[in-house]
């Protein structure tokens, strides 16, 4: 592992002084919280904007250990390498809590239309879905979507494969998403109910390369499990013109399933906090990864964004007054599992953990910030905003959900925020053999560590 270029240790507070002396921000307005924090917090900002820090994380990540599967020999070396990265950059305390869950491997999948011609389609498995045991065979019968399927009646999708068309649509904030991962989540439940022997679905993904976007899905034990696919935008296209020619019959072989229980961890990195060492502003990504990429952005970019700003605060003159926890999850891919198995080993302490927030939205530039936090928070929130608009951020809303790994901690009662990156084309790589490091803009890392860094050092020095 080679040596990191330790951006903390360089005294951000005279590499930053022209601009801070320059500043016409948040120090020169009037302000809940004190005119030391908002200026330390703007010189933090303006030293993230310079770091390398946060892409060499990153980049070390993605090509030492790789994609990080949930359950794979290179899980278990992306939790010894996250371990040794966090002692390396000098955190006052590294540590490792045990995270079990069910284990799903993938070892082979493909598919090919046999009628009315022979041609190969692009497939991944859903994560979770069962096996075909050697190549299932079936008539296509298409529905727009989930909803027409589970409403279509059983004599039509009886002993055939269901196939699932519904397109995700391109927005900023993901809100394409939504509508369209219930058939990637629920399709083989409401398929297998109705007799179905497989579903199919378009991948939820909004590119047009020929990369099948994998994703987890759940079965009901009350219903019978079918396999689970998901095929490429480009192949979902040229199945539905086949279909609309007439009959297609789909060979589906996926060599996919659970084969007992796993052992991983949740790695965890604290900055002690200067003036209210025991409570915690808790902040992190997920460690692993599905298989098919290398996870940089998914979620390695949120990874070493939090770990880069919480590193920053470690120099004396930038310390959190609040501990800042970095948590890189387990798991989260198959369901938030390293998250609920943090909140039910810390959910008794839920008291002093103040607030938090996971960046697991890819690596684009940090365009709005949002907030879940009590009113009485919220004026020094807006000090804090402050600092970062420069960055061209916007104020959003005030129901911040904190991030994916943040749900379980805040269903429990702890107050977030949210940074939230533009996703414009997250959904392009999401899940997909393209989710590699050269997807990452260096300069968009950047800004998002500017964001991070000054915003965690604020809401760590903010009073109750």
């Amino acid at each position: 592992m080679k040596l990191l270029k330790l951006m903390c240790a360089v005294p951000f507070l005279v590499a930053c002084s022209e601009s801070a002396e320059q500043s016409t921000d948040a120090s020169q307005s009037s302000s809940v919280m004190p005119v030391e924090h908002i200026q330390t917090a703007e010189r933090l900002r303006d030293a993230g904007l310079q770091s390398d820090l946060a892409w060499e994380i990153v980049e070390d990540l993605t090509t030492e250990v790789g994609p990080r599967m949930p359950g794979t020999e290179a899980d278990l070396r992306g939790v010894a390498w996250m371990k040794q990265r966090f002692e390396d950059l000098g955190f006052d305390r590294v540590y490792l809590e045990p995270v079990t869950y069910p284990l799903w491997k993938r070892q082979s999948e493909s598919a090919r239309i046999i009628a009315p011609n022979d041609q190969v389609v692009r497939v991944t498995a859903l994560g979770g879905s069962v096996g075909t045991d050697g190549e299932l065979r079936g008539e296509v019968v298409f529905f727009e979507s989930i909803d027409e399927l589970a409403q279509a009646d059983s004599s039509l999708v009886e002993g055939k494969i269901a196939y699932i068309s519904k397109r995700m649509e391109k927005t900023i904030d993901g809100a394409g998403y939504g509508p369209v991962v219930a058939g990637r989540s629920a399709g083989a439940r409401v398929a297998g109910e109705k007799g179905a022997i497989a579903v199919v679905i378009r991948s939820v993904g909004t590119d047009s390369d020929r990369f099948p976007h994998t994703g987890m899905m759940r079965y009901d034990e009350s219903i019978p499990k079918i396999p689970a696919a998901a095929l490429s935008n480009p192949d979902a296209d040229q199945l539905e013109r086949l279909l609309e020619r007439g009959a297609v019959e789909l060979g589906l072989s996926l060599d996919v399933g659970f084969t007992g229980e796993f052992q991983s961890h949740n790695v965890i990195a604290e900055v002690t906090g200067s003036r209210w060492p025991d409570e915690i502003v808790l902040i992190g990504g997920h460690l692993d990864s599905w298989d098919l990429g290398t996870g940089a952005l998914d979620d390695g970019a949120g990874v070493a964004v939090t770990t880069a700003a919480a590193a920053m605060l470690l120099n004396e003159d930038s310390r959190p007054g609040r501990t800042v926890r970095v948590v890189a999850f387990a798991n989260e891919e198959q369901g938030l599992i390293g998250a609920y198995h943090y909140a039910e080993a810390h959910g008794d302490d839920l008291e002093n953990h103040f607030v938090g927030s996971e960046s697991d939205f890819g690596a684009g530039r940090v365009w709005r910030f949002d907030t879940g936090v009590s009113e009485d928070l919220l004026p020094q929130y807006e000090d804090a905003f402050k600092v970062i608009q420069p960055l061209g951020i916007i104020r959003g809303g005030l129901e911040s959900g904190g991030g994916p790994d943040i749900i379980p901690m805040k269903n429990l009662g702890m107050q977030t925020f949210r940074l939230s990156q533009d996703g414009t084309d997250y959904f392009d790589y999401h899940h997909t053999e393209n989710d590699t490091l050269d997807k990452i803009d260096p300069e968009a890392l950047k800004q998002n560590l500017a964001a991070w860094v000054s915003m965690v050092y604020l809401t760590s020095h903010m009073e109750r």
